[in-house]
C-alpha cells in the first residue's frame, strides 16, 4: 500500500476544492443563479412580460420581426443580441421612450429604427467634458465607477448622421442632476443602463419609476450576479422587496410593468 506524504495530500485536496469551486461557479453562471441558491429576482419567460413574445407554431412570430444589427466586439457596455432584439421589439409597441445611459447609441438607434413614426425617443448620458460632475457615494464600487466613466466617452453616436437622428433627443448631464418632472407618468418604455454604481442605480431607478406611465415597462440591464455588476445586483435585489421585479430568462434584463 502506497502512503502519500501529507503535503501531497494537502495539495491534491486543495486542487480538488479549487476544481469544484470553478465547476460550481461555471454552472451557476450558465444557469444565471447563485452558486448555492437562486437569485432574489425570479426568472420568467418573455411572454410573461409582453404578449408579443408568445411563441407561435414555429417559435417567434412575425410580429417580432425588426430591423436589427448584431453585437460587435471591443465596444463597452453592449447588450447581447437577444437583449437588443427584445428592446427593438418593445420599441415597436411604445410611443414615449427614455434611456438612462446612451453609451454608443446603438440601443437608441434600434429604438428609433423600429418605433412608429410618431414615437419619441429621449436618451441621457454624461458627456466626456462632464466627468467632474459624476458623484460617487458611499457603497459605490470603484470598478462600477470606472466602467461608467469609460462608457461616457462618446460625443458622436451610432445614430449620428443616420436617417433616424432627427427623431432622437440627446440629453447630456449627470443623471443624479436630471430633473425628471417633465416626463413624470409619461414614458411607456424606459431602459435603465447608465452607471452601474449602487447609488446611481438607485437614483436612476427612482426617477424611472416616477416617469413610468400606467401600463408602462421599465427594463434594467446587467443583472448578472454580485461579481459582474455588484451595484446593479445589490440595488435591484433591494428594489425587488417592494416591487414585483422579474428577470427575463437567458438574459441579464430585469423588468417591471406598472399597473394601469
Amino acid at each position: 500500500m502506497v502512503t502519500l506524504p501529507v503535503w501531497l495530500l494537502v495539495v491534491l485536496l486543495a486542487a480538488l476544492a479549487v476544481s469544484a469551486y470553478y465547476a460550481l461557479s461555471y454552472r451557476a453562471r450558465r444557469r444565471r443563479r447563485g452558486m448555492f441558491r437562486a437569485w432574489p429576482i425570479p426568472a420568467v419567460r418573455l411572454a410573461e412580460i409582453d404578449p408579443v413574445f408568445v411563441p407561435g407554431e414555429f417559435g417567434p412570430k412575425h410580429d417580432t420581426e425588426v430591423s436589427f444589427i448584431g453585437q460587435g466586439g471591443g465596444i463597452p457596455g453592449g447588450t447581447s443580441d437577444t437583449e437588443a432584439w427584445i428592446l427593438a421589439v418593445l420599441a415597436t409597441r411604445a410611443k414615449r421612450m427614455f434611456e438612462f445611459g446612451t453609451c454608443t447609441g446603438k440601443t437608441t438607434y434600434l429604438w428609433a429604427r423600429n418605433a412608429a413614426p410618431d414615437a419619441t425617443i429621449v436618451t441621457l448620458t454624461l458627456a466626456p467634458a462632464q466627468h467632474a460632475e459624476y458623484r460617487t457615494e458611499a457603497g459605490d464600487r470603484a470598478t462600477d465607477v470606472q466602467q461608467a466613466l469609460r462608457e461616457s466617452t462618446f460625443e458622436r453616436f451610432f445614430y449620428t448622421g443616420t436617417s433616424v437622428e432627427q427623431r432622437i433627443t440627446q440629453l447630456f448631464g449627470d443623471s443624479k442632476h436630471f430633473d425628471e418632472t417633465p416626463y413624470a407618468g409619461r414614458c411607456d418604455l424606459i431602459f435603465v443602463d447608465g452607471s452601474h454604481a449602487y447609488s446611481y442605480v438607485l437614483s436612476d431607478s427612482e426617477k424611472a419609476l416616477r416617469m413610468c406611465a400606467p401600463g408602462g415597462l421599465i427594463l434594467w440591464h446587467d443583472y448578472a450576479g454580485g461579481r459582474h455588476a455588484p451595484g446593479v445586483f445589490r440595488a435591484l435585489n433591494e428594489l425587488s422587496r417592494r416591487l414585483p421585479l422579474k428577470r427575463l430568462a437567458d438574459t441579464t434584463l430585469v423588468a417591471y410593468r406598472r399597473d394601469r
